[in-house]
């Protein structure tokens, strides 16, 4: 199969860069019921929840990357990408073909000693 590449945007307003070192796999969940978008494809971390969304319009999927329209009939309602590389307003992956099972426990095992205690953090600084 082909290697199929998307753009992930909208990190601004949840965690930032943090989540997306090279090589680390994030989670894709489609958004059927998303008032904003149709075609919407969240993008996660199980133990932070929203890190962004994948890209679908021409001003924010990156050349030679799909939009999450044109990838959408293409992966299941779950999928996973893999964090290639960053730009200061894009993050670019690819979709992985690995089973869901692997790559959710792949998910668990990077970067497990930091998301619980900003989750918490970031918990306290809201209820204020």
């Amino acid at each position: 199969m082909e290697e199929r590449y998307v753009t992930i945007t909208g990190f601004r307003h949840y965690y930032g860069m943090r989540p997306f070192a090279i090589g680390n796999v994030i989670r894709c969940q489609k958004e059927p019921r998303n008032q904003y978008d149709g075609e919407a494809i969240r993008c996660s971390l199980p133990m932070i929840g929203t890190v962004g969304y994948l890209a679908n319009s021409t001003s924010t999927v990156a050349g030679g990357t799909m939009s999450a329209g044109r990838i959408y009939d293409q992966v299941g309602s779950r999928f996973h990408v893999r964090v290639l590389f960053t730009t200061s307003s894009k993050i670019i992956c690819r979709v992985e073909t690995g089973t869901l099972e692997s790559l959710e426990r792949e998910i668990w095992t990077q970067n497990e000693d930091g998301w619980q205690e900003d989750q918490q953090q970031n918990e306290r600084e809201m209820s204020f």
